[in-house]
């Protein structure tokens, strides 16, 4: 028999469960009956799937409950804990004898139809959007309101704003049904600046020592002009971590940050108060390698360089053994040897205030280069970037030629030096060792298009620089996309003029391997220039046109040649560069720079240049050095007795113009430039000193002709 019946049962606890329709007859609740679930509808469902729903129930069809009984109650706690609906009732859709039909009624929670932003200003606003990353048409439920809060107090504590907290206030969207509009009140509150940082309990080291270790949280002084004063919790972090790694460093083993607060001393200024157990100094004693059999004991002690009795450094012994960055560790010994498995365990026996040591080395076996693969250079084409890898196939696996080979890469300026990779995967059972050095392609050629005001007049330059060129495409219309490019050659074209008074054309080409087989780089250069007063260089009159006599001008065109190739001796590292070059100076009535006003001169000069770079990379190097020596000369003219300078000449006699019609010097010129680290972060980053120091000399050959202007 068919009957339609409203169950209503009152929790107490639990909250609603069956309900009851109007139609229908109460149930009497003083005895219980079982039931199986015949089926399970779902209602009030628009953005939820009900499949879902009855899933989040815990019922299904089949299943045996009581009612009254504790499933229903469950159930409905279920649907409650997903924190997906306003309102959640199960009630008997139908009874059929034991069998039991339950329709799940649910109200979903309101949809985000927009939000908006009050108390910040508009540049604030969206850079908190993008933090927030509210979605429109998501649920809006408490754990999305407390995570928006939680973000944007999190946003403007970064920012030095600690007592930052955001109100959010729900309005319905008369436009949408079942939508909110979010209104979210930002009150940033002052900026807080640290006043001061104060230690506690440290001994050994001073408080200005572990001021300066802290990276990030500085105290404001008139002098931190480029540091920031503000309190960030997760940089303060950092900086306690490295507050104990400096007590690592002078031997203090066992010192922690055992408490660290803060207390306002006005409303926008904090003392940041840290309390530290400094431990106990040890001291390095005995240090011992087992498993080595490739490098005997002493050769290894010596690479390591820690005696008895120096001061425990933890930092200091992992650079020792595992990179220092410069090649001079116990790892480069056997990685550079093609030790690949290599793998160094320092364990220490503690006795007091000494360490011994023991260095458990597993040699492994000698890996050999296998296959060398390249990814991610999809505009640079292959050939171009394999003649940089200095791992060949069949040598042994050398971890310095690796790094050599991600400088060689970053220094050719195609790739981002930051996102440069080198995935290894090694052959236990052959002994060799596959490599994929991965890169990045980066935009590298420049548009530049400026334009200025001076004199009166307007300067326009446009210059264009290809530095990933490819000749040979040139005439192939496929590879114009939009340019023909990826054979690494370098295409510089530039024009600036402002009108009549000044015009400047140049290009240059530069090859960086002639041939493809070396890198042996040919370069070469083109240039003209015009500088006039403004008035034509002809007059049209009734017998034709005539040279304008008011016309001043000076005309500079020139062209150079050069060849450079890598040594290598004393290193690859140096470079030998040769150039020819010719100039031709051309006056017609010009007033100044020259000491004379009409005539030419010539300047033909070869240069020859050694030097040496071993900078990490071309832009922001950090570590290396660059060290340039060159020597720049024109024919001996004078000597030589080309025309005007005839043995018998008297150069008292001679005008500037002919005096130097031929320049004759010579230059020599010496620059070094050093990189080096001064401070250095776990991340990467830090200060770099550059030191830079230069010499130069410009000579003559011939005391009576003087030195040309």
């Amino acid at each position: 028999m068919v009957r339609a019946l409203i169950l209503s049962l009152a929790l107490a606890v639990a909250g609603p469960a069956l309900a009851q329709r109007p139609e229908g007859r109460v149930m009497d609740y003083g005895f219980t009956q079982e039931y199986e679930i015949g089926g399970i509808t779902v209602s009030g469902t628009e953005y939820t799937d009900p499949n879902a729903v009855k899933l989040f129930s815990g019922l299904q069809v089949g299943d045996k409950i009581t009612v009254p009984g504790d499933r229903i109650s469950k159930a409905v706690r279920n649907l409650w804990e997903q924190k997906l609906f306003a309102d959640v009732r199960i009630e008997a859709a139908e009874i059929r004898g034991k069998t039991i039909f339950l329709h799940i009624i649910v109200q979903e929670r309101p949809r985000l139809s927009r939000f908006k932003f009050t108390g910040v200003s508009k540049s604030e606003a969206d850079k908190l959007r993008e933090e927030i990353r509210l979605i429109r048409g998501q649920q809006v439920n408490e754990a999305i309101l407390t995570n928006t809060r939680h973000t944007i107090r999190r946003y403007f504590m970064d920012k030095g704003y600690l007592k930052a907290d955001a109100d959010i206030v729900q309005r319905s969207d008369t436009l949408l049904e079942n939508s909110v509009l979010l209104v979210i009140g930002v009150d940033k509150g002052p900026r807080v600046r640290i006043h001061d940082v104060v230690f506690e309990g440290n001994e050994a080291i001073a408080d200005a020592k572990l001021r300066k270790a802290m990276r990030k949280t500085k105290r404001k002084r008139w002098y931190n002009v480029f540091g920031s004063s503000k309190y960030v919790p997760k940089e303060v972090r950092k900086d306690l971590a490295a507050v104990v790694d400096k007590y690592n460093e002078e031997g203090y083993r066992n010192a922690q940050v055992v408490g660290d607060t803060f207390r306002y001393i006005s409303k926008d200024k904090i003392e940041v108060e840290v309390t530290v157990d400094e431990g106990q100094r040890f001291y390095f004693r005995d240090i011992t390698f087992t498993g080595n059999t490739k490098y005997s004991t002493d050769t290894l002690q010596k690479m390591l360089g820690i005696r008895r009795g120096d001061v425990y450094n933890r930092a200091l012994l992992d650079a020792r053994i595992y990179g220092s960055g410069q090649g001079f560790d116990v790892s480069s010994m056997y990685m550079d040897r093609g030790y690949l498995s290599f793998y160094a365990d320092p364990v220490e026996f503690v006795e007091g205030d000494s360490i011994d040591l023991e260095v458990r080395l597993r040699e492994g076996k000698q890996y050999r280069v296998r296959n060398v693969s390249i990814r991610g250079n999809s505009k640079t084409f292959d050939h171009v970037v394999r003649r940089e890898i200095r791992t060949r196939p069949g040598d042994l696996f050398d971890r310095s030629d690796v790094i050599r080979t991600q400088r060689e890469l970053a220094n050719l300026g195609y790739f981002d030096p930051e996102k440069l990779g080198v995935n290894p995967s090694q052959d236990d059972r052959s002994g060799e060792v596959d490599l994929e050095y991965v890169v990045e392609e980066r935009p590298s050629d420049r548009l530049e298009l400026s334009g200025g005001w001076g004199a009166g007049r307007l300067v326009v330059s446009l210059g264009l620089s290809f530095t990933n060129f490819s000749m040979r495409n040139l005439f192939n219309g496929k590879a114009w996309t939009p340019l023909p490019a990826g054979d690494g050659q370098t295409l510089n074209l530039r024009v600036q003029t402002n009108g009549r008074f000044f015009q400047s054309y140049s290009m240059s080409f530069v090859e960086p391997w002639l041939g493809g087989r070396k890198p042996n780089a040919l370069s070469f250069s083109l240039y003209h220039s015009v500088q006039t007063n403004g008035e034509p260089k002809t007059l049209n009159t009734s017998t034709g046109p005539i040279d304008n006599p008011l016309r001043q001008s000076l005309l500079i065109t020139g062209a150079t040649l050069g060849l450079g190739r890598r040594l290598q001796w004393p290193d690859d590292y140096f470079l030998l560069r040769q150039t020819v070059s010719y100039q031709l100076y051309d006056l017609r009535n010009w007033n100044s720079l020259f000491s004379f006003n009409n005539g030419t001169s010539n300047v033909l000069a070869y240069q020859v240049q050694f030097s040496r770079n071993s900078v990490d990379q071309p832009f922001f190097a950090r570590t290396g050095s660059e060290v340039l020596l060159s020597v720049k000369l024109t024919p001996p003219w004078s000597l030589i007795g080309i025309d005007p300078f005839s043995k018998d000449v008297d150069f008292d006699l001679l005008t500037d113009a002919e005096r130097y019609r031929w320049s004759e010097f010579h230059k020599w010129k010496f620059t070094t430039t050093w990189y080096n680290w001064v401070t250095r972060s776990k991340t990467g980053h830090g200060l770099v000193l550059m030191l830079r120091a230069g010499v130069g000399l410009l000579g003559e050959y011939n005391a009576r002709l003087g030195r040309s202007p």
